[in-house]
């Protein structure tokens, strides 16, 4: 098999920084579409691990059905520490923890390496664009492209618009999310945006509910499941995510909006303790087994 032919309106030079769960999903997105895809780690170590997951990734798809074998994509990947490897990169897709300062030093440091007309994006899933864009020489260039976890198997990915992000931009990207197979929704910058502050909404409150002893996690989960079709309960999807994660999220919007997304004691019990869901093995469900 050849390279796949990239879709019309996908960037065929796509950059990623951060090889996480994240960073490797959306590495695997483009390039299962045709892109060439940089990957830049913070060092050796964390690039070779993040290598491996989006191998396995490209793995996975294969055993699903997706055309060609390993090498007609992982061809077009190179996992690297060397934020220079941005310089020729048309769409950059910054994907670090959401920490504050990590993310502005992380943006800074790549849009300091890309070429003029070179778009960079960020897939935070709460922190204000606009604030983001503000510490940016060019805030034209620069939007919000959260994508949802598992990368692969979602469908949704959520494009927020800054006050300076370009109208020629907001609508390319709506065509890049279309050339992924995805489907776009697309809102105004504001504190977790649609999907981050309704989703965290219902999770605090299963929190409470759990806390106060209305019912387990497992009867609260499926009374989602099963009375509102949701594919995956509220509190399965937070250890999904990561409670350490949802805990972030929910302390910043307590902050920006209101004591109605105050973090419930449990939640903050339990990352105290380490369990921060499937990721240590056990969050409001036991993932060991």
């Amino acid at each position: 098999m050849t390279n796949p032919a990239i879709p019309a309106g996908l960037p065929p030079k796509v950059g990623v920084l951060g090889g996480g769960r994240m960073g490797a999903g959306i590495a695997h997105a483009f390039l299962v579409k045709g892109s060439h895809v940089v990957v830049v780690e913070r060092d050796s170590e964390a690039a070779d691990a993040a290598r491996g997951r989006v191998e396995d990734a490209v793995g996975k798809s294969l055993a699903r059905g997706l055309a060609g074998n390993a090498a007609d994509y992982t061809s077009r990947l190179l996992v690297t520490t060397d934020y220079a490897s941005f310089g020729d990169r048309e769409l950059v897709v910054e994907a670090v923890p959401e920490l504050w300062d990590l993310k502005v030093s992380s943006l800074r440091a790549v849009e300091a390496e890309l070429g003029n007309g070179a778009v960079l994006a960020s897939n935070t899933s709460s922190l204000s664009v606009n604030g983001l864009a503000d510490e940016l020489d060019r805030p034209q260039d620069f939007l919000g492209l959260h994508f949802f976890n598992p990368v692969p198997a979602s469908t949704l990915i959520e494009v927020v618009v800054g006050k300076k992000t370009s109208e020629p931009l907001a609508a390319a990207a709506r065509d890049w999310v279309e050339a992924l197979g995805k489907t776009a929704v697309v809102v105004n910058d504001a504190p977790g945006f649609a999907s981050s502050r309704l989703g965290v909404a219902i999770a605090l409150e299963a929190m409470r509910m759990v806390e106060e002893g209305v019912a387990s996690a497992e009867d609260i989960d499926n009374a989602m499941v099963l009375g509102y079709k949701h594919p995956t309960g509220p509190l399965r999807t937070t250890d999904i995510v990561g409670l350490d994660v949802r805990l972030g999220i929910a302390e910043y919007l307590h902050e920006t909006l209101g004591e109605r997304f105050a973090p419930p004691q449990i939640l903050r019990e339990k990352v105290a303790r380490g369990e921060l869901g499937r990721k240590t093995g056990k969050g409001f469900f036991d993932w060991s087994r």
